[in-house]
């Protein structure tokens, strides 16, 4: 045993790399082996996702507090270095530290969670990840119409939440307010359309509307905010081509599409019913042989 004895005194350096790999990798082996125990029960609920990062935190921190006890005295002649040295990194990394100031504020300041829909740095996505320095989204939206995956994963620091507006789609409030238009002609029974829209719109979101009434009295409770309108309305506009109706309902935020498809199938199987009696306004452009062009 001599020899492991000089050889330690003579590379304590090496010795002490050789410990801290091992406590590395017993840590790697724990964490794996405890959560693959949990994934069984976990995997079916939100509480996986939550299990998986506390435990990579804790394992970041043991691992930290092995280093710091290990190598603590080796780095002691460093402390003067590291002094002078603060400043340069510290405006080297200006961005790093306010991204990890914005993990903190995100985790504490009720900004956001996994499985909300936002808009943050421009860029509109569920999230799905909040990391030390960046918030990892499902993009949605770009080329694609409505509110529905891109198949793109973006990744925004989170520095961008302390110098420019974040949007929540499912903080408080998990529903929005939505609209259609319908240009319909001049002779049309504008009160049989608005009638119709009504009774429609009252079949496919009659629900939410329920929901969004409970949810807007326990916003009232949080913010100084007035009475509003969660019922369907439907409002009437011209101008010299057409007639417009336009249809305000409230809807699930993750359902916006979908209830949009529903209204519109429906209400035009409603008016094609109606025949003369509601019809559906176009601009048409005739172009004649002769160069001139008719607009009708």
């Amino acid at each position: 045993m001599d020899w492991i004895r000089r050889f330690s005194e003579s590379y304590p350096l090496l010795i002490n790399v050789i410990w801290f790999l091992i406590f590395f990798i017993l840590l790697y082996v724990t964490r794996r082996f405890l959560l693959n125990r949990l994934y069984g029960k976990l995997k079916n609920s939100g509480h996986w996702y939550v299990a998986r990062k506390i435990a990579r935190w804790i394992n970041n921190f043991l691992l930290f507090i092995v280093f710091m006890y290990i190598f603590g005295r080796n780095l002691t002649g460093f402390t003067t270095a590291i002094g002078l040295a603060g400043a340069g990194v510290t405006y080297a990394l200006r961005e790093v530290i306010v991204s990890i100031a914005g993990w903190f504020a995100i985790l504490f300041g009720d900004f956001f969670e996994t499985g909300d829909r936002v808009l943050l740095g421009g860029i509109k996505g569920d999230v799905v990840d909040i990391g030390v320095l960046r918030t990892t989204l499902m993009e949605i939206g770009e080329w694609v119409d409505g509110d529905q995956y891109t198949g793109r994963i973006v990744r925004v620091a989170n520095s961008y939440i302390f110098n420019s507006p974040v949007y929540n789609y499912a903080a408080d409030f998990k529903f929005l307010w939505d609209e259609i238009q319908i240009p319909l002609r001049f002779e049309s029974d504008m009160q049989l359309a608005k009638i119709i829209l009504l009774e429609v719109a009252k079949k496919h979101t009659e629900l939410y509307n329920r929901e969004a009434a409970v949810a807007w009295e326990n916003m009232k409770r949080r913010y100084k905010l007035e009475n509003a309108s969660l019922e369907n309305q439907v409002y009437l506009t011209f101008d010299d081509n057409w007639a417009e109706v336009s249809l305000r309902y409230v809807v699930d935020y993750r359902e916006r599409r979908s209830t949009k498809d529903k209204l519109f199938t429906e209400i035009l199987q409603r008016f094609e019913q109606e025949g003369d009696r509601i019809e559906i306004a176009s601009e048409t452009i005739e172009v004649i042989s002769g160069g001139s062009t008719k607009m009708r």
